[in-house]
């Protein structure tokens, strides 16, 4: 079979992969704890279900615009004024058939082949094939070890002349740190001034936790409409729970937001119909869900350190956002791999080596389900891992 030099080279999605082999182990009937997975456990809000139902009732499913219908367009722009505290309007927003697809619309339209995209590690497990797929090259910033937030300085000494975009992805995936408001601050300002797109993976930006305030990036802007060198990236599969109706969003200035739309116009065509619907309703309705869920993963967060308190040798810094954290385990094993192999085969237990984050020694943990399984899971490593 004859394929192509850039298909050759893309990678399967490990997470992807992993919730396959959960489904594998447990349709065998094996009593598998899934700590790998990225999707909340809450219910879809029920205007949402609501919305979704009486538009397929109605018969009237039909193709939308590319870029999304008049509903879906407001509510972002409504969700971004609120969330953001910053003025757009449906001229700077599209919507997608998820965040991810947002982003990739962002990178195709920005970058030529040969152009650089900065990201820190630990990173999504995509970034780096999305770059790929849109010609690009990626630059990987380490991060501060105690923190694991990048420094300025580091992303600053990696900047080109072929540098095109920065991505910022903050509550982070995998490691569920927040980033600091001074280096929000300090990379809007680097961006400004050389002219570098600064691409913000938001999608966890409401899930914060002990009190924390989701941070504007706009508020230390200085350029806005068309001079705008941000994109922010979100959706509703995250906050809302709704994994599973593929609906995501960018916010851009006008010129970029157009070619997005095209790219998407010529790739997929608009999002769901029903999926714009129920999205809509999700950001316009009761928030209630919402800051439940960010309640009852804190709490999660909580039960799953102190479940893993007792394990020596094992580092963790707190998350302070999303449903993960990011366990260094390099005490046991600094093959994150061959650790997750291990932990699947003595304890049955799913987790994400580090290594597909970009950090070896390290394995992401998720504890988004279900209380019961996520202590269950972190009970079941502790005693693999005890000599």
């Amino acid at each position: 079979m004859s394929l192509s030099l850039l298909a050759r080279q893309l990678s399967e999605s490990a997470t992807l992969k992993l919730n396959a082999t959960a489904a594998q182990l447990r349709g065998e009937g094996a009593p598998v704890i899934h700590l790998g997975g990225g999707e909340p456990e809450s219910k879809v809000p029920p205007g949402a279900i609501k919305a979704a139902t009486e538009l397929v009732q109605s018969g009237e499913v039909r193709y939308t615009p590319a870029s999304g219908t008049r509903e879906i367009k407001d509510a972002i722009v409504h969700y971004t004024g609120r969330y953001y505290d910053y003025e757009v309007g449906r001229e700077n927003v599209m919507a997608a058939a998820g965040a991810k697809q947002a982003l990739m619309n962002c990178l195709l339209a920005i970058l030529d082949p040969g152009d650089e995209v900065i990201v820190p590690r630990p990173y999504w497990v995509s970034y780096p094939d999305m770059v790929a797929l849109a010609r690009g090259v990626t630059r990987f910033v380490l991060p501060d070890p105690r923190t694991l937030e990048p420094r300025i300085g580091d992303i600053e000494a990696l900047v080109t002349d072929r540098t095109k975009a920065i991505i910022f992805n903050s509550p982070n995936n995998p490691s569920g740190g927040v980033y600091s408001a001074e280096l929000v601050r300090a990379v809007v300002e680097l961006c400004e001034e050389r002219g570098i797109y600064l691409l913000l993976d938001d999608i966890y930006h409401r899930l914060l936790f002990d009190g924390r305030l989701p941070v504007s990036c706009y508020r230390y802007a200085r350029k806005h409409g068309d001079e705008s060198r941000i994109v922010v990236i979100n959706g509703v599969s995250k906050s809302y729970a709704m994994t599973g109706f593929r609906l995501g969003w960018a916010v851009a200035a006008k010129h970029l937001t157009k070619i997005m739309s095209n790219v998407q116009g010529h790739m997929t065509s608009g999002p769901s119909t029903v999926s714009q619907a129920a999205a809509a309703a999700a950001i316009r309705g009761d928030q209630g869900s919402v800051d439940e869920l960010a309640r009852g993963l804190e709490g999660r967060r909580d039960r799953l350190l102190h479940e893993l308190g007792s394990l020596p040798g094992l580092e963790v810094n707190k998350p302070g956002g999303a449903f993960y954290c990011f366990a260094d385990l390099r005490a046991f094993d600094s093959d994150s791999r061959r650790l997750a192999a291990f932990l699947l085969d003595k304890a049955l237990v799913v987790t994400v080596p580090g290594f597909e984050f970009g950090m070896e020694g390290h394995l992401r943990l998720s504890f988004c389900g279900k209380l019961e399984d996520i202590v269950e899971g972190a009970q079941r490593i502790r005693r693999a891992l005890t000599p």
